[in-house]
């Protein structure tokens, strides 16, 4: 077992390698995810919000339906509508039902929800350096393909 990991278990028992790396990946994440939400929370969103948010500007001025907001999200959430619910009693969102089929509405962000992205943007780029500022780029390139090839049959 790797010294941060014995480090971050307070433990010298030797584990299984696939099991080493499978708390690794889950360690790294929660400490990214914590430092994400800890940075975004002046702004009063989550990262679910943002993650809304994020998609939502990908297409604007389009927007999507709930379902497909859902099957685009980083984290799978079940509670899509909430999430959005949230975002259009704050102004960053909006909702329109579409014409054609009545029973589905289309999400669209609204300006103060694109001056939200546009002002975090920054900060998560500035994230992305803290990070992986102990890895050279090849190290990242790597990583990277290797973290895919991990989530590419699940």
């Amino acid at each position: 077992m790797g010294e941060g990991l014995q480090i971050r278990l307070k433990s010298t028992k030797e584990i299984p390698l696939r099991e080493e790396v499978d708390l690794n990946l889950r360690i790294a994440s929660v400490l990214i995810d914590a430092r994400f939400n800890k940075m975004i929370e002046p702004f009063g969103i989550t990262g679910v919000q943002y993650n809304v948010l994020r998609i939502l500007k990908g297409v604007y001025p389009d927007g999507h339906a709930r379902c497909e907001i859902a099957s685009r999200m980083i984290e799978r959430a079940s509670d899509v509508t909430r999430i959005i619910d949230r975002l259009e009693k704050q102004g960053l969102v909006e909702r329109d039902r579409d014409t054609e089929d009545r029973r589905m509405s289309i999400t669209r962000i609204t300006k103060n929800g694109i001056e939200i992205v546009d002002r975090i943007k920054p900060l998560i780029e500035k994230e992305h350096l803290v990070n992986t500022k102990n890895l050279t780029d090849e190290e990242c390139l790597q990583l990277s393909k290797l973290i895919e090839k991990m989530y590419e049959g699940m």
